[in-house]
C-alpha cells in the first residue's frame, strides 16, 4: 500500500508526464487536464491496492483507461478532426515529426512516446499497456520502421517540389 505523503510525491514527480501522456491522446489541453485530475481522482480512492514499486506503471494506465474513455465519449459529442490547438502548450521542435507521430495508430505512438519521451522501461510500457513485454517490444519496432517511413517520404516529396 502506498501511504499519502508517497502518493503526493510520486504524483508530484510525474505530473507533467501525465499530462504529456493525455494531450498527446486528447489533443486538447482543457481535456488533457481534465483526465489527468480524473485519474489522480480514481488513483487516490483506490491507492490501497497499488506499492510504491509499481505505482508508475499503474498511474500511467489510470490516465490512458481516462483518456480512452473521454474519446469513447467525445464520438457522439464532435465532429472528427476538430482538435483544437495547444493554447499555451511549447511547440513540438519538429512539425514534420509531430505530424508524422500524429497520423500514427495510437497502439504503436503510445509505447514509442513512453519509451522515448518519457523514458519508461519496456517492462514498464507492458505494465501500463497491459500487454506482455514481447508485445510492447514489437511495436516499439513497428512504430520506429513507420516512422522513418513517413520521415523518408515527407524528405522525398520536399525534394521533389524543390526541382
Amino acid at each position: 500500500m502506498i501511504d499519502e505523503s508517497q502518493f503526493v510525491s510520486e504524483i508530484t514527480d510525474m505530473k507533467d508526464m501525465l499530462y504529456r501522456l493525455s494531450v498527446s491522446y486528447l489533443h486538447r489541453d482543457a481535456d488533457a487536464q481534465d483526465a489527468v485530475q480524473q485519474a489522480l481522482e480514481n488513483a487516490w480512492r483506490h491507492r490501497a491496492r497499488i506499492d510504491v514499486q509499481g505505482f508508475r506503471p499503474w498511474m500511467t494506465r489510470i490516465v490512458i483507461n481516462e483518456c480512452k474513455s473521454m474519446l469513447r465519449r467525445r464520438k457522439w459529442c464532435f465532429p472528427s478532426g476538430q482538435a483544437e490547438t495547444l493554447g499555451g502548450q511549447m511547440p513540438p521542435p519538429d512539425v514534420t515529426l509531430a505530424d508524422a507521430l500524429e497520423r500514427m495508430p495510437e497502439k504503436l505512438r503510445t509505447p514509442l512516446l513512453l519509451h522515448y519521451m518519457e523514458d519508461f522501461t519496456v517492462q514498464e510500457i507492458a505494465l501500463a499497456l497491459g500487454v506482455p513485454r514481447t508485445t510492447v517490444v514489437n511495436r516499439l519496432h513497428r512504430a520506429r520502421r513507420a516512422l522513418r517511413e513517413a520521415l523518408d517520404e515527407r524528405e522525398e516529396s520536399s525534394c521533389a517540389t524543390r526541382k
